[in-house]
This record gives structure tokens, C-alpha cells and sequence, in this order.
């Protein structure tokens, strides 16, 4: 564990700087989560590699924390020290429209920095809250567009060799908000590199919603490869983000979230169909490959009697009041509150539907259920 002689030797790091007051609420968009044994703040990937050495050697348990947007973690002393990842350097290739981001830096900096320079294909993905590190952990999406889209490769450092290297997006088994990094300790991310288009134009346009906004038309979307100006997609994508309160703004407590809660489920054709048949009405359900369809998780909570808002009356921890995926902290609430909510939203929803809903954050120290230990570092 954390003794003298380590904190001094992180200490004596180049680019770590030890910060023994922070907590997690803190660290993360949730606002909830205790206190770390001790948080490296570590300004280059270097420190980033030395310290979680270091602790790996001294077997000393850590969290890597990004921008934190995606993390619940409990209430009280946490016995793990966060290693905090500030490299945040950003480069921009506009000959061959390569996009080199440190983990640390702040995503839709990314973004906006890309688009700016008319590199498109992440435009759909502006707004979300988060480290730049953290995109390929969970294969971020939005808008029928993923991170996997456009990820060239990944620079990581192998934990149980202690080496770092570049490795093809390829192997990453990346897949719906899913990678093989996710809820391993095997390799931290130090660095990723993107790919994007050099004309100006976005990604295609799958998605409906956005679709609609753009105007894009039925015959127009026939070959589902209709694009636009990055700069007007990344415009409208931030504006439907903050109509829905996912976009961070200290002040709003809707965006005291770790954004989407739960991911949308995929189930068989069959299941899909009783889901529908019990609500009685059509339903938002997509193609996700043979004999199964995404649904989704939103419809599903409101549909299962969850409004806008859920609780209510001054709880500490609600729904959002501008969409009912996210869970948020009215300013008040403690990780137990999250827990608590979580856990009735998805009872709910499988008690009416027989569809379990299942939480996208990292769970650190707590779980839904008790035999969950829910602790994944």
C-alpha cells in the first residue's frame, strides 16, 4: 500500500504533482465519490508511465482518471490512489487529416480543434463530456457515429509488461460501447490517433434526429451516405446535446451526470416484438445484426412510468428534467443516492418489460446488486 518511501518516490517523478485534498466528486461529472489515498495530477505521458509503474511494482492500487465523466464511485475513503491524466496535447495533420490526441485532453476540444480545421468524421461526437483516453475504453457514440469509425490506433502501456507501444485499432475488439480495454486493468491509454476526412464534410448521417434537423431527405438518405459542412453538424449536434442537458455546464445540475446511464439494450427479434406487443404502440427498435435489435433504453424508462425529473420533490438524485437516460446530482447527492435511483429505474423497466437495463460507467466500490462487488479499477 501507500507508504512514505512511495510517496516520496512519486513525488520525486518529473510531471506528477501530488495533490492530497481532492476527492472524487471533485474528479468526476457526477459529482459524487469519496477520497483517494493520495491523487497524481501528471502532466506528460511519461509521469503517466513512471507512477503507474511505480505503484504496479509496489502493488498499490490505482484509478485512471480522464475527464471523470464516467465514473460512479463511492461514498467515504477510497483505498486506491487516482492517477490523473493532464497530457493533454492535441496535433492536427491537414495534409493526411491525422488527428494526434494525449489522453488527458479534453474531448470536444478534439473536436472542436478538427472541425475547425475542416477535418471531419467526430463532429457527431461533440459535446461529449470526457478525456480524450477514455473514447476507445468504451467506444464512444452518438448521433450513428462511434469512435471506432475513425480510430487509426492507440498508444498504451501494457501493464503487466510495463512496456507502451502503439497498437492497431483492430485489436481492441471495439463494438457497442465496448472494447476489450473496458473493466480491465491490462493497459492505460496514453494516447489515441484518429483518422478523419480533409474535405470539410462530416461523417455520414445515419442518425434520425439529426438527420431531421439537417433536413436531410428520405430519397436524399436512400445510399445512407448523405453528409454535410462539419462545422453546421457540430453545431447542431451541441445544440440537440443541450436541449437534453448533456453538454457540462457547472451551473445546470442536468449536467451533473455521467451522461448516458444505461446503455441501450440489444435483444433477440423475438423478445423486441413482446416488448412492444406489452407497451402497445410502435417502438424506436434498429437492426443490430442477425436475428437481434437495439432498443431504446430511454423509451424503455419512460414508458415504465419514468418521467422527466423522477423522483421529484427535492430528491438529491433525479432524472434529468430534459431526458431520461441520464442520471443526475441535484447538487446534494452522495453515490449511495446514484445507486439508489439506478437500482429502481432498471428494476422498473425489466418488472414491465422483462428487459434489463445495464449502467454504461465504470462502478467503483459500489453496485447495484450486493453480490456485485461492483469494483473495477
Amino acid at each position: 500500500m501507500l507508504d512514505s518511501p512511495l510517496t516520496q518516490k512519486l513525488a520525486a517523478i518529473d510531471g506528477v504533482e501530488l495533490d492530497r485534498e481532492v476527492t472524487f466528486a471533485g474528479l468526476t461529472t457526477l459529482h459524487v465519490g469519496g477520497k483517494p489515498l493520495l491523487a497524481l495530477r501528471c502532466s506528460t505521458r511519461t509521469a503517466v508511465v513512471e507512477a503507474v509503474r511505480l505503484l504496479d511494482a509496489h502493488t498499490c492500487p490505482l484509478l485512471i482518471v480522464g475527464g471523470g465523466s464516467n465514473l460512479v464511485v463511492a461514498d467515504g475513503d477510497i483505498p486506491v490512489v487516482a492517477v490523473v491524466i493532464e497530457a493533454d496535447d492535441v496535433s492536427l495533420n491537414l495534409a493526411s487529416g491525422v488527428v494526434t490526441a494525449e489522453a488527458g485532453a479534453e474531448w470536444d476540444d478534439v473536436v472542436s480543434l478538427a472541425v475547425a480545421a475542416g477535418m471531419g468524421g467526430i463532429e457527431c461526437l461533440s459535446g461529449i463530456p470526457g478525456s480524450a483516453g477514455a473514447t476507445p475504453v468504451q467506444n464512444v457514440g452518438a448521433y450513428g457515429t462511434e469512435v471506432s469509425d475513425v480510430l487509426l490506433r492507440v498508444e498504451l502501456l501494457d501493464r503487466a509488461s510495463g512496456e507502451v507501444s502503439w497498437e492497431p485499432a483492430a485489436s481492441l475488439d471495439l463494438a457497442y460501447r465496448y472494447s476489450n480495454l473496458k473493466f480491465t486493468e491490462r493497459a492505460v491509454v496514453l494516447a489515441v490517433e484518429l483518422q478523419l476526412s480533409t474535405d470539410g464534410m462530416s461523417a455520414p448521417l445515419r442518425f434520425g434526429e439529426l438527420a431531421r434537423r439537417l433536413a436531410v431527405s428520405e430519397g436524399e438518405d436512400a445510399a445512407g451516405e448523405v453528409r454535410r459542412p462539419c462545422g453546421l453538424v457540430r453545431e447542431t449536434v451541441l445544440e440537440l446535446r443541450r436541449a437534453k442537458g448533456m453538454v457540462v455546464e457547472a451551473a445546470d445540475h442536468d449536467t451533473w451526470s455521467a451522461g448516458s446511464f444505461f446503455t441501450n439494450p440489444v435483444v433477440p427479434t423475438s423478445h423486441a416484438d413482446e416488448v412492444e406487443a406489452v407497451a402497445g404502440s410502435p417502438m424506436p427498435r434498429y437492426g443490430a445484426g442477425e436475428g437481434r435489435e437495439k432498443l431504446s433504453a430511454a423509451w424503455l424508462i419512460e414508458r415504465a412510468g419514468f418521467a422527466r425529473g423522477f423522483p421529484g420533490g427535492g430528491a438529491p438524485a433525479a432524472l434529468s428534467s430534459k431526458h431520461t437516460l441520464a442520471l443526475t446530482n441535484r447538487g446534494e447527492a452522495t453515490a449511495t443516492d446514484v445507486v439508489e435511483l439506478a437500482r429502481r429505474i432498471r428494476d422498473g423497466v425489466f418488472a414491465r418489460f422483462g428487459v434489463r437495463l445495464v449502467p454504461e460507467p465504470v462502478w467503483v466500490g459500489v453496485a447495484l446488486d450486493p453480490e456485485d462487488s461492483g469494483d473495477r479499477d
